[in-house]
């Protein structure tokens, strides 16, 4: 394992697991030591869809059920996407979640200038 950054480990790119005799794969596997949990990634090239959403849930569940173990918190998904709707996130995930994470990720870095801009207005 890599590790990269506070507690990061990395797990793989493209983790198969498999059950009922059906593969699905997990774009990105981190674990974290800090908060003792993995962090599954899921990639899309697109708008996020709801299906996005269950995909990622059906991730988190099979490593809480099958691969963590009862010292570990439970996994925490992220589904990085090109365009995201907070409605759809909102009424797509429970009231209480805690695990599951839509987020918009940029294709094109902000300009020099602008990023330090960012830089002196936090620090």
């Amino acid at each position: 394992m890599l590790e990269l950054g506070k507690g990061f480990f990395f797990g793989g790119r493209q983790v198969r697991f498999t059950f009922d005799e059906e593969h699905f794969w997990v774009d990105l596997v981190f674990y974290n030591r800090i908060l003792k949990c993995f962090v599954l990634i899921d990639l899309k090239i697109g708008k996020l869809t709801h299906q996005d959403l269950g995909q990622m849930q059906m991730y988190v569940n099979y490593y809480d059920r099958f691969v963590k173990d009862e010292t570990e918190n439970l996994s925490i998904g992220i589904v990085m996407c090109k365009h995201k709707n907070q409605s759809l996130v909102e009424i797509t995930l429970p009231k209480d979640n805690t695990q599951l994470f839509a987020a918009k990720y940029q294709t094109i870095l902000p300009s020099k200038d602008d990023l330090i801009k960012l830089i002196k207005r936090n620090y």
